[in-house]
Parts: C-alpha cells; sequence; structure tokens
C-alpha cells in the first residue's frame, strides 16, 4: 500500500519523466563512447599515408665531364690494354652517351690510384651536395629527420655514410640510421620500401633517403670483356629524397606511395650470377656483367609484374591476361595462341625505368609494349647522365618534372634492376601540380631534350 501511493505520488512530480530522460541520456552517452573506441581503434590500424615531399638530384660539374677523346686518352696514357681501351670505346660509341656523361676526379688523374681518401671525397661531394639541395628547397632542418636511409653498393666505409652525413649535418643523437650495400642498381626502391615500413611503425616522422654509387675504387683496370663493360655504363650520380608520414605534410607533398612490389631471383644461379663482384686471372677486381643480363632481367619483371599487375590494372586488362593464358595453355601447339599484353597506359601516365642501358630499356619497351614516348626521360637520363645506379630513377623523374608534364592525379611507374637478381616496382601517386624547379640537375639542358640518338646496334 505505501510502494503504491509512493509510485502514484511519483506519476504527480513528474519523476518517471526524468528517470526514463536520464536513461536515455545514459544510453547515448555509452554508445557515443563505443563509437570513440571503435574509432580510435579503427584510426590506431590504419595503415598511415606515406608521401614524399620532395627529392633533389646530383649534378656533377662541367670539369668531371669525360668525353670519347679524353676516355681513350686517359687510359691509352695510363698504359691500359690498347685492346682493352678499343673495345670500351667500340661499346661507349653505341651505349647512348652524350659527351657530357661525368667521372670523378680520381679517375682523371695519372697515374690511375686507387684510394679510400678519393672514394670518401666522392661520396661526400655528392652526398653533401643533394641533400643541402634538398633540405633548402623543402625548409627541413636537418635535425628534424627521424631516420636516415643510405644506399651504396660497392663502397662501405667505416664509420659508415650515414655517420658522415649525420656528422656533417649535426642530425640528432636519437636518429634512426641504416646503411645499404651490396644491393645493387635497385636498392633505390629498397630504400622506399625500408623508409615505407619504419615510417608507420615511427608515426609523424621524416625520413631521408640518399642512393649513389661510388666509383673511384670500383673501377676495373684488367683486360676481361664481362667486367670492362661496368667501366662503360657507370657515370657519377646521386639523389636525395625526402619522405613523411606526418599529417601536416600532406598538403607540401609532391607524390602519394601507392605501392611497393619487390622481387628476388637469388634462388635461380644464372640470376644470381649475372651481375658480380669478383678478381680476373691477374687478380685484378671488378664487376662481371653476363650477356644473359636482358633475359634475366625480362623474367624477373615478369615475376614482379604477376604481382603488381593485380593491384593496378583495371579489371578488363586482367581478365584479358588470364583468358590468353588459359587459351595459351589449351592451345599450346598453335603458334597463334599467344599471351595478351596488358595496356599499362590504363594504369600509369609516366613510366620511370631504370636507365641502365639501351639495351635493357628498349627491351622493356618491346615486352611491355610501350611507345618510345613513354621511355623519352628514360632514354635521356641515360644520355646526358649514363647508368647512375640505383639513383637513376630519380633521374628519370626530374626529367619529367623538368618538362611541366607531371599534374595533379598522373600514377608513376618506377622500374629498378639491379644485382641478385632483383625487380621492384613502386607506384607513386602525384598529389599537387608539380612546377619546374629551375635549380634541378636538368635545368640547364631541358629545352634541348630530347634529342636524336642513333639506332642501337648490338656488339658482340
Amino acid at each position: 500500500m505505501l510502494l503504491h501511493r509512493l509510485s502514484t505520488l511519483m506519476e504527480e512530480m513528474g519523476l518517471n519523466y526524468f528517470n526514463s530522460v536520464i536513461f536515455s541520456s545514459s544510453h547515448y552517452f555509452i554508445m557515443v563512447t563505443v563509437l570513440g573506441i571503435l574509432v580510435l581503434y579503427y584510426a590506431h590500424r590504419r595503415k598511415s599515408a606515406i608521401y614524399l615531399l620532395d627529392f633533389s638530384c646530383y649534378r656533377p660539374l662541367r670539369s668531371y665531364r669525360i668525353p670519347m677523346s679524353m676516355f681513350k686518352e686517359l687510359f691509352l696514357i695510363d698504359n691500359m690494354d690498347p685492346e682493352a681501351v678499343s673495345f670500351q670505346c667500340r661499346i661507349l660509341e653505341k651505349s647512348g652517351f652524350s659527351e657530357e656523361t661525368s667521372l670523378p676526379p680520381s679517375l682523371a688523374r695519372l697515374p690511375k690510384r686507387k684510394s679510400i681518401t678519393f672514394a670518401l671525397e666522392e661520396a661526400e661531394t655528392i652526398m653533401y651536395e643533394a641533400i643541402s639541395d634538398l633540405l633548402q628547397k623543402s625548409k627541413i632542418n636537418p635535425k628534424a629527420i627521424d631516420i636516415l636511409i643510405i644506399n651504396c653498393s660497392l663502397f662501405c666505409p667505416t664509420p659508415s655514410l650515414c655517420s658522415m652525413v649525420a656528422n656533417k649535418f649535426r642530425m640528432r643523437s636519437n636518429i634512426i640510421s641504416f646503411n645499404l650495400s651490396g644491393m645493387g642498381c635497385s636498392a633505390g626502391l629498397l630504400s622506399v620500401s625500408l623508409a615505407k615500413d619504419l615510417l608507420r611503425v615511427h608515426r609523424n616522422s621524416l625520413a631521408l633517403i640518399v642512393s649513389t654509387e661510388v666509383l673511384s675504387l670500383s673501377w676495373y683496370m684488367g683486360k676481361v670483356p664481362s667486367m670492362l663493360l661496368s667501366n662503360c655504363l657507370f657515370r657519377m650520380g646521386g639523389a636525395a629524397v625526402l619522405m613523411s608520414s606526418r599529417a601536416q605534410d600532406k598538403h607540401k607533398a609532391k607524390y602519394k606511395l601507392l605501392h611497393l612490389v619487390r622481387t628476388t631471383k637469388a634462388q635461380d644461379d644464372q640470376s644470381h650470377g649475372c651481375v658480380y663482384q669478383d678478381v680476373d686471372p691477374e687478380d685484378k677486381e671488378g664487376v662481371s656483367i653476363s650477356k644473359n643480363i636482358v633475359n634475366v632481367a625480362g623474367n624477373a619483371l615478369k615475376t614482379n609484374i604477376t604481382s603488381l599487375g593485380p593491384l593496378v590494372l583495371p579489371i578488363t586488362e586482367q581478365f584479358q591476361y588470364g583468358f590468353s593464358l588459359i587459351w595459351k595453355k589449351l592451345w599450346a601447339t598453335r603458334r597463334s595462341a599467344g599471351i595478351y599484353t596488358p595496356d599499362f597506359h590504363k594504369a600509369f601516365d609516366h613510366f620511370c625505368i631504370h636507365a641502365g642501358g639501351r639495351a635493357v630499356i628498349q627491351a622493356i619497351e618491346t615486352n611491355l609494349g610501350l611507345k618510345k614516348q613513354d621511355l623519352e626521360a628514360s632514354s635521356m637520363t641515360l644520355h646526358r647522365f649514363g647508368n647512375t645506379s640505383s639513383s637513376s630513377i630519380w633521374y628519370v623523374l626530374c626529367y619529367i618534372e623538368a618538362k611541366g608534364r607531371m599534374k595533379c592525379g598522373d600514377r608513376i611507374w618506377q622500374i629498378a634492376f639491379g644485382s641478385g637478381f632483383k625487380c621492384n616496382s613502386a607506384v607513386w601517386k602525384c598529389v599537387c601540380d608539380v612546377k619546374p624547379d629551375m635549380g634541378n640537375a636538368w635545368s640547364d639542358v631541358i629545352d634541348s631534350y630530347p634529342v636524336q640518338v642513333p639506332d642501337f646496334v648490338k656488339i658482340d
């Protein structure tokens, strides 16, 4: 009876209304809290976007250039075997190089003398200039760099190249640094892959990548043709790249990293040995390049595309490629049964192919069904700078920018090959209209390019 009267009194006072309001508010609060926790969890688990803020390519001084006449004279005067000099000159005549490619001053000295002092001078010249230019353009204090990655395949001094850079630019004591060696011409994208993973673990960070090759200690002075090829291909160069996972850098960035696919064929003996550092019968050290390198590179590229294709190609292109594989298997005895080559123009606007040599560039043009203008940037990079190893893909991208061809929304495919044998691909999306930089590696000659390069002639 007492409880009934109390309930009636509460109803008269309107307390039941307030209880229902309090109950509804509690429910609302719990729902908002749970939703907030889910949003925070998703944000924590979501992969951070990786941006490329800017990059800079080293431009050698004109006094470092090595025209054909100087190349021949220097090595003949230095008592190098005349047949070896003649072989190299024949290769260079068909290489697609201009008279402007450069070698470090140490290789123009007479008599030639390999020295770690010269190698350190070469490394410092390239790295310090590329980094200084990049930091100045991006207005970044060296102490803001959280991660430092340097790749140089054949030169690995102590203290490391990372220590040299950290000392020169007075970087922080807690900087995370990595020095990659022995990774060949594909190490530029290997460094990007490492930076990507580190930037996602260490969020809101900046990563500086330096890609270069030091020639002073790796120049071959013997007679073996396969080892002499490296003298004809590699030239002085390097690049510095600034990447970020900081949210505030989204509107400062040039490119966003979409995909990165790495392929190694080291399990195959022929692939493993096609680019090999060794000594010749006279105990002279050099890097041997096999005649099979074009075929090896082609096989590595096919494997790489198998993984990359489903990530970038439209479903119609994937269907036609898959159907052609099935058709080829069913009708293998018929010559007409060929494998469909996907139209990569439907996935990419620009192609940055490693400028490793004319034969490699032309083989990719044929195998991927590309046009000559698609490979213009790579061919012109080979012509102006030669094969600058792991930094060549950045010279190619720099050419496209200098021509004013990079627009917001464009997709770029970078392909790099290297010893091991490796093929690596990176896909970037341009997030702004990139204006030509008047201080980049191409700015002094870009108006004279492209140039006509004589057709490639195979040399036995």
